[in-house]
């Protein structure tokens, strides 16, 4: 399978991605997470204005095969939500790096040095599939 990575986004082992646009992290789920889901049917965003944790979940993604949480990446504050998902949660699929999730203000920008730049994911989602 081949899949697309933004090469400007850092990846978590859980799928996500973080991509930093201006003082803001914008997070997603990575192409490789969308296709595994398999077709995407709600989301359920956090609250403007709510704290998220590294490594907590602070979304989820419902699909026709299964609820998973999304893990945020990084820690913050929420500061906008991607209310088109709401009524088109199938653009995940579509689209997942222009689909986001959620923007962050970030309170500790270091996070993202624990994140994997898109080669290093490239490389853990080809060993992800060679495992089965």
């Amino acid at each position: 399978m081949s899949y697309k990575f933004d090469a400007n986004a850092r990846y978590a082992k859980s799928h996500e991605w973080a991509r930093v646009e201006g003082d803001l992290i914008v997070v997603g789920v990575s192409d490789y997470a969308q296709h595994s889901l398999s077709d995407v049917v709600f989301v359920e965003l956090p609250q403007v204005g709510a704290t998220v944790t590294a490594a907590k979940a602070a979304a989820v993604v419902e699909s026709v095969k299964a609820a998973e949480d999304v893990i945020s990446p990084v820690s913050g504050e929420v500061v906008a939500v991607n209310e088109d998902l709401a009524a088109s949660p199938e653009g995940v699929n579509s689209d997942p790096y222009g689909s986001w999730f959620y923007k962050v203000r970030p309170s500790a920008l270091a996070e993202l040095d624990s994140l994997m730049a898109a080669g290093d994911y490239e490389a853990f989602v080809a060993e992800q599939e060679a495992a089965g």
